[in-house]
């Protein structure tokens, strides 16, 4: 791209910027989610990938696999994503409970505050020698991630419509990978001279940052339905508090979503546990191991930030959602190849880097993009249910499947996900096919007898 168009879509960015006064906010809201979530992040992931099982879960657990025959440590990810999935199971229908009983401006800080009490109570936790605190860690920083960022997304559908959507998703995309660069480079820096445990407190500081981005959004996203004549959010929406499985059942389009997030994530969780091997085998050692990760995330996100300023926006605007989710699947499918036919170390980390850079950069702002065009309901419930629940499944099915396939090599595992690839690619197919039947313009929140059906769920 030459200097003059680069210089085009700076000037673009900047008129946005100046005509819409909450992208600002919603920049810095999810720049500071995913800063916040990148610090966490090389610290988890360097625990997932030890071989130490008594530095990982709690002595109980090791007494009992060792009187069991068998040792812990060479099934550490798939007994971590097992908790994680018991764990996303268990708090789907509080999460269900909480925002089908209270209101929007109490449930979104809520959440925050939450996890904001929990990284306090982390902190403690990693200045004492209790054992299973890095078990407990990994499964609620995975928790943490999935409900964090899809409430963002669920909130940012009620602040911009469709048509706007197209417009800045992009760049605020662009500003969480941003954040998602300066977490990582957060941790490589200090996790030498401050140590693990006060990591923990830079992470709640930015979590802290979002709750004052939700008050400052709060009166746009009032006005944006007020406009649309819709229910307001700051009402109590009701219902089940499981309704979001059930629309995902009944409905063509979340179930299309579901589906190409279930072998999505499947695509993933075999690459990921392939390079856990690699860094258990070459980079031993916490610190190690989370200066890895950290420099793996920061090539991620280096790539997708570009196609975020470039590419993104144009993309949608112009062609729609299609080739925002066909183009990552090629991708894939193509990364896969290459990696059954040659398992090299560094192609693992560079199809890594392509993959997890057209999720964040594409796909994902995509699919995000869609749920402005559906009611609260499924945008709060049916969405956490397949961020959350069916995401999580997803990881527990493919984990306990890698470790079968591990047995035959890495050909075998990668061969295996071309064929898992190929079903997430005819997923992104039916929401593509999908998404054609809604109406562009946002009326499914508008209350019955105003020109719209009660959807199923509320009937």
């Amino acid at each position: 791209m030459s200097p003059i168009a680069i210089a085009g879509r700076f000037r673009r960015l900047r008129t946005e910027l100046a005509a819409s006064p909450p992208l600002w906010w919603a920049l810095l809201y999810f720049f500071s989610l995913l800063c916040g979530y990148y610090v966490l992040r090389p610290v988890r992931d360097a625990m997932g990938a030890s071989g130490d099982a008594a530095a990982v879960f709690p002595r109980w657990l090791v007494d009992w696999s060792g009187d069991a025959g068998f040792a812990l440590g060479e099934y550490t990810l798939q007994v971590l994503f097992s908790m994680t999935f018991v764990a996303m199971v268990l708090a789907q229908p509080v999460y269900g409970a909480l925002v089908a009983r209270f209101p929007r401006r109490v449930f979104l800080p809520a959440v925050y505050l939450f996890f904001i009490a929990c990284l306090a109570g982390f902190y403690w936790l990693f200045h004492t020698t209790m054992p299973g605190r890095g078990a407990a860690f990994f499964v609620w920083t995975a928790v943490f991630n999935l409900f964090a960022v899809t409430v963002f997304w669920s909130f940012m559908a009620d602040v911009f419509d469709n048509e706007h959507a197209k417009r800045v998703y992009g760049y605020i995309g662009a500003g969480g990978t941003i954040g998602a660069l300066v977490g990582p480079g957060i941790t490589r820096v200090l996790v030498g001279p401050l140590g693990l445990a006060n990591l923990l407190l830079v992470s709640a500081g930015c979590l802290a940052v979002c709750l004052l981005c939700i008050v400052k959004l709060r009166p746009w996203a009032l006005r944006r339905e007020r406009k649309a004549g819709a229910h307001g959010g700051e009402e109590a929406m009701g219902g089940s508090v499981l309704a979001g499985l059930k629309l995902v059942w009944e409905q063509p389009l979340l179930r299309a979503l579901a589906i190409t997030g279930f072998f999505g994530v499947g695509v993933g969780t075999l690459l990921y546990n392939e390079q856990a091997q690699i860094v258990r085998e070459f980079y031993p050692g916490p610190e190690a191991g989370t200066r890895y990760y950290a420099t793996v995330d920061w090539a991620v996100n280096g790539l997708t930030l570009l196609v975020q300023l470039f590419v993104t926006r144009w993309l949608l605007r112009r062609h729609g959602v299609a080739p925002a989710l066909l183009v990552p699947a090629a991708a894939i499918l193509v990364g896969y190849c290459m990696l059954a036919a040659s398992p090299l170390p560094i192609l693992v980390a560079m199809v890594q880097v392509a993959t997890r850079a057209g999720e964040f950069s594409l796909a994902k702002p995509g699919r995000e993009t869609l749920y402005t065009r559906v009611d609260r309901e499924a945008r709060y419930k049916a969405k956490a249910a397949i961020d959350t629940a069916i995401y999580r499944g997803s990881d527990l099915t493919f984990v306990w499947l890698h470790k079968g396939l591990a047995i035959f090599g890495s050909s075998v595992v990668f061969a295996t996900g071309f064929f898992i690839a190929l079903g997430m690619t005819a997923g992104a197919w039916s929401v593509v096919r999908a998404q054609r039947a809604l109406p562009d313009a946002q009326d499914s929140d508008r209350p019955a007898g105003e020109g719209k059906e009660p959807s199923p769920a509320s009937r």
